[in-house]
């Protein structure tokens, strides 16, 4: 195995590799005059940079897999399928993470004008699990942990998808390997916020008190979905994000572990950030309104 990263943090995860160093976006030497057996491109946010790649190793690399994002999808009102529009790039737009949808489906099209049917398209949801540097999962890990009464976000029944990154990347490497052509949605089968929020109390802190909280009372007070409430989508234009069809993946092979070992392996290996999850005296606030409103006080 070969790895090609700027080499700028986490050298140790890739022990036992040969580790190329240079950057995608202007500095492929590294990679000249090489042939491998095919590319798992994780990385690829700018058409621009991505068409860079493949020109380089078309004729390297006989086969391409390529990580994309739900994000591509052109529409979320309703829970995608592999067949759904993607979205198109407006013309005005830039290399900013605003377009970020646009931009992978873009990518998606460069990967699939230059390989053709020899390129497997995989779209995951939210990534989680050990070393995941966003937050977006890990805060309910850690905040059931941390125990006391803590804010759980209706409705209950509301949809949840991941991916554990081991079980995706477990995956990616046997589509390389059976050179398995495609477009791929990369998820669990929806779980609900319900079962998600009650697996990793019982997980992690079987002590933790769960307070449930409209979602009205929620949106009327600003509280932020996605970022401030991890895995929370309550608009009616999103409500697809978390139900996306992830059959054709399974039959391609993709598996994946309980529940409870990703949320075990996020709480020991994966920080919190300032981005994501509650801070814990707007969670303190919320919840004495919401004991207010319920008491009639």
């Amino acid at each position: 195995m070969t790895t090609f990263t700027r080499g700028q943090s986490n050298p140790g995860l890739f022990e036992g590799a040969e580790m190329l160093y240079g950057d995608r976006d202007g500095e492929l030497d590294a990679l000249r005059d090489r042939n491998w057996d095919a590319v798992v491109d994780t990385s690829g946010y700018y058409p621009r940079v991505v068409q860079d790649s493949v020109d380089l190793l078309r004729d390297a690399v006989p086969f391409y897999v390529f990580v994309s994002s739900v994000s591509a999808y052109g529409s979320l009102a309703t829970p995608p399928t592999e067949d759904s529009p993607t979205a198109e790039l407006p013309d005005d737009a830039t290399e900013s993470l605003d377009f970020y949808g646009p931009l992978k489906a873009e990518c998606e099209r460069v990967v699939q004008r230059t390989y053709g049917e020899s390129a497997a398209i995989v779209r995951p949801g939210l990534i989680v699990g050990p070393h995941d540097p966003t937050g977006r999962f890990t805060y309910w890990p850690h905040r059931l942990a941390r125990g006391g009464d803590v804010l759980a976000p209706g409705p209950r029944d509301n949809p949840v998808q991941l991916i554990d990154g081991r079980d995706l990347g477990a995956w990616l490497v046997l589509l390389a390997e059976r050179r398995t052509a495609g477009t791929f949605n990369a998820v669990t089968p929806p779980i609900t916020m319900g079962s998600l929020i009650e697996t990793t109390r019982e997980t992690v802190n079987p002590e933790a008190r769960l307070v449930w909280v409209d979602a009205e009372f929620l949106v009327e007070r600003d509280v932020g979905q996605w970022m401030e409430l991890p895995l929370w989508v309550v608009d009616d234009d999103t409500a697809g994000l978390l139900q996306a069809d992830s059959s054709r993946a399974v039959a391609a092979g993709l598996t994946f572990r309980p529940l409870d070992e990703t949320i075990q392996g996020a709480l020991a290996h994966a920080e919190l950030t300032e981005a994501a999850g509650m801070k814990p005296e707007r969670e303190t606030e919320l919840l004495e309104a919401w004991s207010a409103l319920a008491s009639g006080a």
